[in-house]
């Protein structure tokens, strides 16, 4: 590590690239604190994942996915926010519509990318498919969904005159994509899966090997990658919100690779990325568990009517934000019954009223919203 050399500047004619040196290699990690911190990481990352056991996944993963949906767009720009997530395009007003979609993309990403890893390897094709599913139909669906690039791209700046930052020249991508597949699937080096996932995001942050997303596909590798090798047995671990928290740090670390060939310094701030995130992560779960807790001795004072709120409630737990039409469907009863259920829940503290219309009120799941936003 302490010898690396992350690539140098190749003249294109009017303009300088960055080419990176491959990272299929023997390395070796000797910095004390790196191993120090790897090794917190690893405990929090094994309590986080010990959830997936004991806690029906299934129900969170949706919400964990739209947070990580959000926020990883919003380093991107992307102004969309939880509850906005779980709404339909009719609910959410027109000019918010495209962002809303491309979180939505991001949500069918993450969803299809770990069905195929049943059937796929960590590998380019995962990439692009992923790609794919996330530039479909929304702002960047003519710039080559699924297809790494074809022309030269620049980060920040107006032009390539201007540009913070310049990535490879478009003909050396398969070979560096290639180098990186292997690298992700290279069972004989011993290098630590979290300190590989490291490196890998740093290189295809500077590869940038699509035309648009990369960000988001970067950080979605991350996730893909641990549910790959078998360090998370379910989706549950997301660093947009870290990055976003840190975005100067994560940018200036990023860059301090590329300038300094200072791969240590982003290895400590990637891991200690990973122990505050499974951190809140574990604070979530507890707080979902107590809250579902709470839940079940608040719903015993409706009564009978108590049987439809468990019904209700259950049904938030995937989509924290309904109407009185999804109530209708869920209970399987009138308007007004749905309707009167949905008063008691608000009066009881369940759920708030968001939208301030007459009709067709919506109704968020409050406290549950809430564990997710505990930043």
């Amino acid at each position: 590590m302490n010898s690396y050399q992350s690539g140098g500047k190749i003249n294109q004619g009017y303009y300088k690239s960055f080419q990176p040196s491959f990272i299929n290699k023997d390395w070796q990690l000797t910095d004390m604190q790196i191993i120090h911190l790897l090794s917190i990481a690893d405990r929090h990352l094994g309590r986080l994942d010990m959830y997936s056991e004991y806690v029906n996944i299934d129900l969170f993963i949706r919400m964990h996915i739209a947070k990580e949906a959000t926020q990883s767009s919003k380093i991107e720009g992307t102004q969309t926010n939880m509850e906005e997530a779980f709404l339909t395009k009719e609910e959410i007003v027109q000019e918010k519509r495209d962002d809303w979609e491309e979180v939505q993309n991001y949500i069918s990403a993450m969803n299809e990318a770990v069905r195929l890893l049943h059937s796929l390897p960590f590998s380019s094709r995962l990439i692009k498919e992923t790609h794919k599913i996330l530039l479909t139909g929304v702002r960047g669906k003519h710039k080559l969904p699924g297809e790494y690039r074809t022309s030269q791209n620049w980060i920040g700046g107006a032009t390539l005159n201007d540009a913070v930052f310049i990535p490879p020249v478009y003909t050396s991508i398969p070979e560096l994509m290639s180098d990186l597949e292997k690298f992700a699937n290279d069972e004989i080096n011993p290098l630590p899966d979290l300190i590989k996932i490291a490196i890998i995001h740093y290189q295809f942050e500077t590869i940038h090997p699509f035309l648009d997303g990369n960000g988001r596909v970067g950080r979605l590798l991350i996730t893909l990658y641990l549910v790959a090798k078998g360090i998370l047995k379910q989706p549950i671990l997301y660093l947009s919100d870290f990055f976003e928290q840190n975005r100067l740090l994560y940018y200036d670390n990023l860059m301090r690779v590329r300038t300094n060939h200072d791969l240590n310094q982003w290895l400590k701030f990637f891991l200690t990325g990973v122990i505050e995130t499974a951190k809140k992560g574990v604070v979530t779960f507890d707080g979902i568990m107590q809250l579902q807790k709470n839940l079940e001795t608040t719903v015993k004072s409706l009564g009978n009517r108590g049987v439809d709120a468990k019904k209700v409630i259950e049904f938030m737990y995937t989509q924290p934000v309904v109407d009185v039409a999804k109530v209708e469907a869920v209970i399987q009863k009138s308007n007004v019954t749905a309707y009167k259920l949905l008063t008691d829940l608000e009066r009881l503290g369940v759920i708030r009223e968001v939208s301030g219309a007459q009709r067709n009120k919506l109704y968020v799941f409050k406290d549950y919203l809430a564990l997710f936003n505990n930043d």
